[in-house]
């Protein structure tokens, strides 16, 4: 999988740094430098070209558009996948805790129900395969 990437990355850094060539020739153009200009244009082109190959080899990599949005903050995007994993790992906290807290009360329900109705209880902890004595 990595390798899909490596390519993609490989043409895109290609690409940013023919545009910033690009960048320097236009801002500073001279009659003279005409050649030089359309040589960067026709690598744009070209560069564009080989970023729609990859393209082909990526079709089934899905971005979340949170992520787009990290990159228009000016965040890493990396931050969003540690940020994320961080959520998760604190849901996931919560949600055992809530679970915890659920045997603790059957657990007591039970204790209470065994004091209320003892002989519905033990018939109850007999079907369940349980020790009948409370």
């Amino acid at each position: 999988m990595a390798e899909k990437f490596d390519s993609l990355e490989e043409h895109l850094e290609k690409f940013v740094e023919n545009i910033r060539q690009l960048g320097i020739i236009v801002s500073d153009f001279q009659p003279s430098s005409q050649a030089g200009l359309n040589q960067k244009l026709n690598f744009m082109v070209t560069g564009l070209q080989d970023i729609d190959k990859c393209r082909q080899q990526l079709h089934d990599i899905s971005v979340p558009l949170e992520v787009f949005e990290y990159i228009d903050q000016g965040r890493n995007p990396q931050l969003y996948t540690k940020e994320c994993l961080e959520r998760a790992l604190a849901k996931n906290e919560q949600v055992k805790g809530k679970i915890d807290t659920m045997k603790k009360f059957k657990s007591l329900l039970i204790q209470e129900l065994t004091k209320v109705f003892p002989e519905d209880m033990a018939k109850y902890k007999a079907i369940r395969g349980e020790d009948p004595s409370p």
